[in-house]
């Protein structure tokens, strides 16, 4: 079982539309807690919830906003670095969820993930001079 502590950049779905999210996870044996912050007008959220094995699961509950807890569920990958899944609100709404877990440095953390969709930009190549050689003057 993957230790799921740290920090962790994701989105979630909700008819359709995307909201980006950063979480802090604290994982204790089996129980996980941690905040949540989404990129919307919902605020700072708490989650309490376990992971079994690859199995994850918690509720999300916003401290300002919503009094209705969130359910999530998910499968952690086997190398404990993403997870996806399905979160739902009573009955009715529910969408699909991902996270992967970030460095605390962004920039490598967008390094990273730009080389695994080999979308890095190739090293710049000047052709002819560039007026930085040594010349003879005549």
């Amino acid at each position: 079982m993957a230790d799921l502590s740290g920090m962790w950049l994701g989105t979630y779905w909700q008819a359709e539309n995307p909201t980006r999210f950063e979480a802090t996870l604290v994982q204790g044996g089996n129980t996980l807690s941690g905040r949540v912050l989404d990129d919307n007008y919902l605020g700072e959220a708490q989650i309490q919830g376990e992971v079994v094995g690859r199995r994850v699961s918690f509720a999300k509950r916003y401290l300002t906003t919503s009094p209705t807890a969130i359910q999530y569920t998910g499968t952690v990958s086997e190398d404990g670095n993403h997870i996806q899944g399905e979160w739902t609100i009573g009955r009715f709404d529910t969408g699909p969820w991902e996270a992967h877990r970030s460095q605390d440095d962004l920039v490598v953390d967008l390094q990273a993930t730009l080389e695994k969709q080999d979308l890095t930009p190739a090293t710049a190549t000047v052709s002819g001079s560039t007026g930085l050689g040594s010349s003879s003057s005549g």
